[in-house]
């Protein structure tokens, strides 16, 4: 949340294995020289992919021409089939596409990144600040192990020899152990297993600008304030327990956030609107007047409509997780200076954007085209699931997430009522996933709400939609617990 708005929405469940950050020793299947890369097993279901300019850093010294300039080696002279390479996973699988992943091995710390068969030492862009660089990057140099790089990160800031020498020993006892294991074991392996990402977000976004963290769980709170302990004590006060009979999203008003990032339409001020479409290749903005009710001339309106649009299009791909290319289409402006300052807007709103972006000046037909980092499925994609009516041309709200909206619905229903003897309606898609696995989900739902519930399929209730009736009476109860 930044100043009371939902900015960004991060999901983790367990029935999808995040891979981003994971270390695998892996065997090379095929190495394709028309695409100048190579297709790794990490016995996965998807073989990753390997471009030539992920590997070709650590498995040989460039060649210097006789221009000074370094001439990239071609991927067939690097790997061939059957080789077993360590390498780690920078872009999860996406639709049809296998994960990403380097061979330039990173392991990040609380305020530095170990590089190891590296030797260079960097500092975060987002520091401005020259001489904290400066000095960042003297104090990177005398605790720098040999033969390794490091990177500075930004929450290092301020930060002195010791709190970088602590670092440093964490994770080189990481790499240590990566380097046995990856030794032992036969590939194809996971040789080490990236942090969960509540803890990931705790080590690279907790930082002094953040006012508090607000946390559901016992367990991951006292874990976290474990972790806080030894790396930035001064953060503990920060950290506060949710303990309301109020679900945490109902409380902060996210419930609804979610809702509306499924929506195609998004409203502006006084009746202007965006649409935002995704398909295969990229995704479409478009931004509309429609029913705007401003008193400016024609010109004006058009520049009032896209600065604004700019602002709520950059929270968007934020909220979203939008990434890929994007294209938008802005009202006409015949003005330079106008698509100028729209364009300026638009670059300013996305700087506290932590994906990487890169945005090109509006058309004079008002397009802008851009591209935003993609690490993960967008939040469309991991809220969803293909349509199994119209084979996946349309989407629909996925099964593991109308459960997640029943669980809320009995905490809201258990903070206020009294029943504890319900009959659930769902679709039988829906129910069918309740009841899978022995029934372990529908289970650990009762057992978590203390409440005993008759499940019923019904196939006239849409996929996303379920109806809760009391025990005795067969009385609908839904709405009168909706969010």
């Amino acid at each position: 949340l930044e100043d009371g708005q939902v900015m960004e929405i991060l999901v983790e469940r367990p029935e999808h294995e995040r891979m981003v950050g994971n270390i695998y020793k892996g065997v090379v299947r095929s190495v394709m020289p028309g695409m100048q890369a190579a297709f790794v097993d990490i016995g996965s279901q998807k073989n990753a992919f390997l471009h030539v300019s992920d590997v070709a850093d650590v498995a040989v010294d460039y060649e210097l021409e006789e221009e000074g300039e370094r001439k990239r080696p071609a991927i067939q002279d690097l790997l061939h089939k059957g080789q077993e390479v360590l390498i780690q996973i920078t872009k999860e699988p996406i639709d049809t596409k296998g994960p990403r992943a380097t061979a330039e091995i990173a392991l990040p710390g609380r305020f530095l990144v170990l590089l190891p068969n590296d030797n260079r030492i960097g500092v975060s862009r987002k520091i401005k600040d020259w001489s904290e660089k400066d000095r960042l990057r003297r104090v990177a140099r005398e605790v720098k192990p040999e033969n390794f790089g490091v990177i500075v990160r930004t929450v290092a800031k301020g930060k002195g020899k010791d709190e970088f020498e602590s670092d440093i020993k964490n994770l080189l006892k990481t790499w240590r152990r990566i380097e046995k294991k990856g030794q032992r074991v036969k590939a194809p392996a996971l040789i080490h297993r990236e942090m969960g990402m509540t803890f990931s977000l705790i080590r690279d976004l907790f930082t002094d600008e953040v006012d508090r963290v607000v946390i559901d769980s016992k367990k991951e709170c006292k874990q976290i304030l474990s972790y806080l302990k030894s790396v930035a004590p001064h953060l503990c006060s920060r950290v506060e327990l949710y303990a309301e009979k109020t679900p945490i999203f109902d409380a902060f008003q996210i419930e609804g956030e979610i809702d509306k990032a499924w929506d195609r339409k998004v409203w502006l001020k006084k009746g202007a609107y965006l649409t935002i479409d995704h398909t295969e290749a990229l995704v479409a903005i478009d931004v509309n007047s429609g029913k705007y009710a401003g008193k400016l001339t024609q010109g004006k309106t058009a520049l009032a409509i896209n600065i604004e649009a700019a602002r709520e299009i950059a929270r968007q791909l934020r909220l979203r997780d939008i990434g890929g290319i994007i294209v938008i289409d802005f009202i006409d402006m015949s003005q330079a200076a106008d698509r100028r300052k729209v364009w300026e807007e638009l670059v300013g709103a996305l700087k506290r954007d932590r994906s990487k972006t890169s945005v090109l000046p509006i058309s004079d037909l008002g397009l802008l085209e851009m591209t935003r980092q993609r690490v993960k499925p967008s939040l469309l994609y991991t809220f969803s699931e293909p349509c199994p009516l119209c084979n996946g041309v349309g989407r629909v709200q996925g099964r593991d997430t109308t459960v997640t909206k029943i669980e809320r619905w009995l905490k809201r229903s258990q903070a206020t009522s009294g029943e504890r003897k319900l009959i659930l309606r769902a679709h039988p898609l829906v129910a069918e996933y309740l009841l899978e696995n022995k029934e372990a989900r529908f289970k650990m739902l009762k057992k978590s709400t203390k409440t005993r519930i008759q499940l019923e399929p019904d196939p006239d209730l849409p996929i996303e939609a379920y109806r809760f009736l009391s025990w005795e009476g067969d009385v609908d109860i839904t709405d009168k617990f909706e969010a």
